[in-house]
């Protein structure tokens, strides 16, 4: 299949905004406001071994083309107003659907809360020390928008991702194993969020997002960013990530810490998501929020 990309617009009289995020169905989805879209939920997953999501009853080995007919792709939409807040109350008729420039019919169409599956991808790095307080803070408020059907699960980084908890709906447990964390060592976010996609195989819910919280910059990962924006662009996973900046002239930041807010934002617009960028640290509770509500407050059209 080619990959091509979503057209979004929203109403001229509001203002118009593009995003292009690369799927693997040809479509474009109009609606009356800004709308940021996922990842077909048919997406195939390129984590190696992965026969779960796939192709059901076969295994898939490593290194093997699996190409699979999308008869019908379920795409998550957010809607926004200019002030960036979720739009809900939205019809049907309130989108138009386009495959190839071809308008076609809207057959499934849900504005429900429905059960997530989330992952954190926490960086305790020691370029996060002066900003561990403000990222736990933030961790915390997102781990306090979950539903009691919801579930998620926790990953640190730093020289190497390491699955601080499985997939739980017990929100305190979550928010202990934040505690015990300390800031240290190198960066190896890659891996961190191949670990957490890797993670999704268990997930037990259609629709699946993770959150990163770091400040984007990667410097001991095996896996490249290549591997991962592949990986991202292809996957039924939603990405949103909190970047944690220091101010300009903090100190002599890295190359790599200089690359981090296009690495994050990078990878979560192939994905679907979005990136949001701190520099003042109160900020970032507040968006880790924003994306918790926006998580429970999509449409699915199909």
């Amino acid at each position: 299949m080619a990959t091509t990309g979503w057209l979004v617009k929203k109403n001229v009289a509001i203002g118009t905004r593009i995003l292009l995020v690369p799927l693997m169905v040809s479509a474009v989805v109009v609606c009356l406001a800004t709308c940021s879209l996922g990842t077909p939920a048919s997406a195939q997953s390129l984590v190696p071994g992965d026969a779960k999501h796939d192709s059901p009853g076969r295994e898939i080995r490593r290194g093997e083309s699996v190409h699979v007919d999308v008869d019908l792709a379920l795409i998550n939409v957010t809607v926004t107003d200019p002030r960036n807040r979720p739009i809900i109350g939205l019809e049907p008729d309130n989108f138009r659907v386009f495959e190839d420039n071809v308008e076609q019919e809207v057959v499934n169409f849900s504005s429900e809360d429905v059960p997530v599956s989330i992952g954190v991808i926490f960086d305790v790095s020691g370029s996060m020390a002066n900003k561990l307080g403000s990222a736990r803070e933030a961790a915390v408020q997102f781990f306090n928008t979950i539903n009691s059907q919801d579930e998620a699960f926790l990953i640190g980084l730093s020289a190497h991702a390491e699955l601080l908890s499985p997939f739980t709906n017990n929100i305190a447990e979550l928010q202990n194993r934040l505690l015990a964390v300390s800031a240290r060592g190198s960066t190896a976010l890659l891996d961190g969020i191949y670990m957490g996609m890797s993670e999704m195989r268990s997930a037990r819910n259609a629709k699946r997002a993770i959150l990163i919280i770091s400040d984007g910059g990667d410097n001991h990962s095996r896996y490249s960013e290549d591997d991962l924006k592949r990986l991202a662009r292809e996957a039924d996973t939603q990405l949103y990530a909190i970047g944690i900046f220091d101010p300009s002239g903090y100190h002599r930041r890295t190359l790599e810490e200089l690359n981090g807010p296009l690495l994050l934002s990078e990878l979560t617009e192939l994905s679907g998501g979005r990136a949001f960028t701190v520099r003042n640290s109160n900020e970032a509770s507040e968006i880790a929020a924003k994306i918790g509500t926006e998580l429970h407050s999509q449409y699915i059209l199909g």
